[in-house]
This record gives C-alpha cells, sequence and structure tokens, in this order.
C-alpha cells in the first residue's frame, strides 16, 4: 500500500500536532512546579505571623514587607492562570477530552478530581482581583484577603501537584 502526499501531509500534520501539545505540556508543568516553589517560599515569609491591619497599614513604610506582599499577590495569580488558564487546557486536550470556556474547563477538572471545586476557584480568582485592587484603599480589605489567600496557598499547592501527577501517568507514560 503506498500513501498519498495529502495523506503523508496528513499524518505529519498530526504528529506536529501532538509533538507541539507534548512539548506545550512539559513546559507548563515546569513552569508550574516552579511557580508553586516560589509561592510556598513567599508565603512561608510573608505569613511567619499572621497579617493584620496594623501590618497592613504600615506598608507604606516598610518597602521590604510591601515588596513580600506584592511578590506573594503576583505569584498567587501567576500560579492561579497557570494552572486554571493553561495547564487544565492543555491536559484536557492532550488527554483528548474537548477544550471550552473556563467554567466548563474548571468543571472537568472538578469531575476529574484535579481541583476540589470550580466554584471556589472562581471565588479565589475574585480574591486575588480584592488583594491586587483593595491594596492601597482598605487596609482592613487587604489583610483579610492575604489571610484568605494564605489559607488557600496549600490548595493551589495540591492542584499543581494533581495536575503534574496526572499529567506522568496519562500523558507521558501512555506516550513511552
Amino acid at each position: 500500500m503506498r500513501l498519498t502526499q495529502e495523506q503523508i501531509a496528513a499524518i505529519h500534520r498530526v504528529i506536529e500536532q501532538i509533538t507541539g501539545s507534548t512539548a506545550r505540556l512539559q513546559f507548563l508543568t515546569r513552569i508550574a512546579e516552579r511557580e508553586r516553589r516560589h509561592l510556598l517560599a513567599t508565603d512561608q515569609r510573608l505569613f511567619e505571623k499572621p497579617f493584620t491591619i496594623e501590618r497592613a497599614r504600615a506598608l507604606e513604610n516598610l518597602t521590604e514587607e510591601s515588596e513580600r506582599v506584592d511578590a506573594f499577590v503576583a505569584r498567587f495569580g501567576r500560579l492561579q492562570d497557570t494552572l486554571g488558564d493553561k495547564l487544565i487546557s492543555a491536559l484536557l486536550r492532550a488527554l483528548g477530552e474537548r477544550v471550552g470556556p473556563a467554567i466548563d474547563n474548571l468543571d472537568r477538572a472538578e469531575r476529574f478530581g484535579w481541583i476540589p471545586s470550580s466554584d471556589d476557584w472562581f471565588a479565589v480568582r475574585k480574591l486575588h482581583n480584592q488583594m491586587v485592587h483593595e491594596y492601597i484603599e482598605d487596609p482592613a480589605v487587604l489583610a483579610d484577603a492575604l489571610q484568605r489567600g494564605h489559607r488557600y496557598v496549600p490548595v493551589l499547592a495540591q492542584v499543581t501537584d494533581n495536575l503534574i501527577l496526572t499529567t506522568k501517568e496519562k500523558v507521558w507514560r501512555r506516550s513511552d
């Protein structure tokens, strides 16, 4: 049996698509793991003691503390974005699942046990926005948002682990 040029080209496109998505998935898992480590380190330094309203009020005069808060908020948001907007979609695609709007992807991720709750995920997204936008305006809101973010860090770390483990078990092992 001889393949036509069109069939050969189609095979090459499929191989390129599979290879490209695998490379992207490998890249995203490396990035997520690095972001996880950085967030955990910043979280540990920032929350050696509870983040109070007094600490929030003092940020204007404490450059190092202010930079730690900035780092925490940025790393928190970046990891959640990497996981929710990129890695989940890439993993769904690699598993042959349909990729759709974020809410559908997160609902699927919840069904697969990768995230505890899609509703909580969106609530934490709002929390991140609150940490960013309330930073200067209201120390009480900022302190509360940071403490709630701190309590959610272990969940982000676990979601990272879940996604990486699923990738290793269901995607990479399958392609070996």
